[in-house]
């Protein structure tokens, strides 16, 4: 078999996997979050989508003109060509590959974000219930408790923007991106046990009133 014959074929495994993702992604809820996005940079692919399908086939397209080159004993240009080639084969896998996680830090963002905003209520509610000394403790405790929950939301969208870029990053950029989101999971860690402490501060201010 051939080397276009081999990614020829590598080809349409990925379009076969592409078909299937692209599918469960647009029945996913969560995927309204991040659509309408290009998956890939303008300066690695021409397409912009947030399929996976496009960008395959924009790939496919260039088979032929490699096979050209190739026969025509055009050797720096069939390189140069097939480098761009494999350079979107390796981003198109690795997408493919984190779609799942991508999906998930977008859900996270807005679960967070949801949480935020029913736990403020709640709170705004509550402060009525109180005596005038022990609500304003308890004030001062739900507002550090909002606070942090906005910086929770605000990690959460720090961790699905770089899940993001390290989708559409290059592979020297790829091991960074993923350093940086692990520390932003160690705040977000952090950040939840203080909430935790907090929640457990409000309680025993509710039951001294």
């Amino acid at each position: 078999m051939s080397h276009i014959d081999r990614l020829s074929a590598l080809l349409k495994q990925l379009a076969t996997k592409a078909k299937q993702i692209d599918k469960r992604n647009a029945m996913e809820k969560v995927h309204r979050l991040i659509e309408n996005n290009n998956l890939f940079s303008a300066e690695l692919f021409v397409s912009q989508s947030d399929r996976f399908a496009p960008y395959i086939e924009e790939i496919q397209q260039k088979l032929p003109k490699y096979s050209r080159l190739v026969k025509a004993e055009k050797i720096e240009f069939s390189i140069l060509l097939l480098q761009q080639i494999e350079q979107q084969v390796v981003a198109i896998s690795n997408a493919l590959h984190a779609n799942s996680t991508l999906h998930q830090a977008a859900k996270l963002s807005f679960d967070a974000h949801s949480k935020a905003k029913i736990k403020r209520s709640k709170s705004q509610n509550k402060y009525k219930d109180f005596a005038k000394k022990v609500m304003l403790t308890s004030q001062q405790l739900y507002q550090k408790l909002n606070e942090h929950h906005e910086f929770e939301r605000r990690l959460m969208d720090m961790v699905a923007e770089r899940e993001l870029q390290r989708v559409k990053s290059k592979a020297s950029d790829s091991t960074k991106l993923s350093t940086e989101v692990l520390a932003l999971h160690q705040r977000l860690g952090r950040c939840r046990k203080a909430i935790s402490v907090i929640e457990r501060d409000i309680e025993l201010a509710e039951k001294r009133s």
